[in-house]
């Protein structure tokens, strides 16, 4: 009760607010959690070299402005939400791919409101978005999240075997699906493969799902601008293509995330434990690839 009340207490201040709020939240988390604030700093020196004082500071507080923001996006209502949507590029690349009737596999990395990114796309796709569902660690947000997230054209489905299949009918009746292709996996559904220059488990289930037959990848990050003024979307085709073994099909995955962390690096979640292994991770390689390819038949 007392999260549901803290939630719906901050999406009723104004977005700049809120903004200004989590700055501060950002630097209190960064201040009071030692491990937290090594692994931030660890894994923006690894993918920027060491950051200026500027980049830190930035990163810091955007952190803080995406944990708050949350609240806005999800009890807001929707429409409301969309309409803090200021400006587009790329949409011509949604617009051409519903035209000629392709599934569209979203890519929504951990970089800006991603939150956000859901949202818009079902909107403008023209149809039903489908996205795994996975329950928070903390019980006590689900009911909030999922009041958040499953509205409008926007669904989920459980990160399960069943919701790996859902995702794929959904694809291959030309529907529209989206995942966050850096979230770190289980066991037994990933590979190895660098991420700036150091080998993150990297998720197999996005090169698997870009090789459904007429599917089109479409990589997609919301930018958050100063002030509370908004959000600018982000739209673009994979630079690197899925080629090669399921290993080189994530590593050029990999890539295009790197290129769209680069164009903005204060918005990325460098406080994610993006270079963690689960249990027995280090034990990869064919029997993971094994396990993988039973999971996805």
């Amino acid at each position: 009760m007392f999260v549901n009340f803290l939630f719906r207490l901050f999406a009723r201040l104004p977005l700049a607010w809120l903004h200004r709020l989590g700055g501060w939240g950002g630097w209190l988390a960064y201040v009071c959690s030692p491990s937290y604030r090594r692994r931030l700093r660890a894994n923006l020196t690894q993918a920027m070299g060491a950051p200026s004082r500027v980049l830190l500071h930035r990163a810091i507080a955007e952190a803080g402005r995406q944990a708050l923001e949350v609240c806005w996006i999800w009890l807001r209502p929707l429409e409301t939400v969309l309409a803090k949507v200021a400006a587009v590029h790329g949409l011509e690349l949604v617009e051409s791919a519903r035209r000629d009737g392709a599934g569209i596999l979203f890519m929504a990395p951990h970089l800006g409101c991603f939150e956000l990114a859901g949202h818009y796309c079902a909107s403008v796709g023209g149809g039903q978005l489908v996205a795994l569902y996975r329950p928070p660690r903390y019980r006590a947000l689900e009911p909030v999240m999922r009041a958040g997230r499953v509205r409008g054209p926007l669904s989920t489905v459980p990160a399960n075997l069943g919701g790996v299949r859902q995702l794929l009918k959904t694809l291959r009746t030309r529907g529209m699906v989206g995942i966050l292709p850096d979230q770190v996996p289980a066991t037994g559904q990933g590979v190895w493969a660098n991420f700036f220059g150091r080998p993150a488990w990297t998720m197999t289930l996005g090169a698997r799902l870009a090789q459904v037959r007429g599917v089109r990848v479409i990589y997609v990050w919301v930018e958050r601008l100063p002030r509370g003024q908004g959000y600018t979307v982000h739209y673009s085709l994979p630079e690197h293509a899925c080629e090669g073994d399921l290993a080189a099909c994530c590593a050029a995955m990999n890539r295009d995330i790197e290129r769209l962390v680069r164009q903005c690096p204060q918005q990325y979640l460098w406080g994610y434990n993006r270079y963690k292994a689960p249990r027995r991770a280090h034990d990869s390689g064919r029997a993971d690839e094994e396990t993988d390819a039973e999971t996805m038949a």
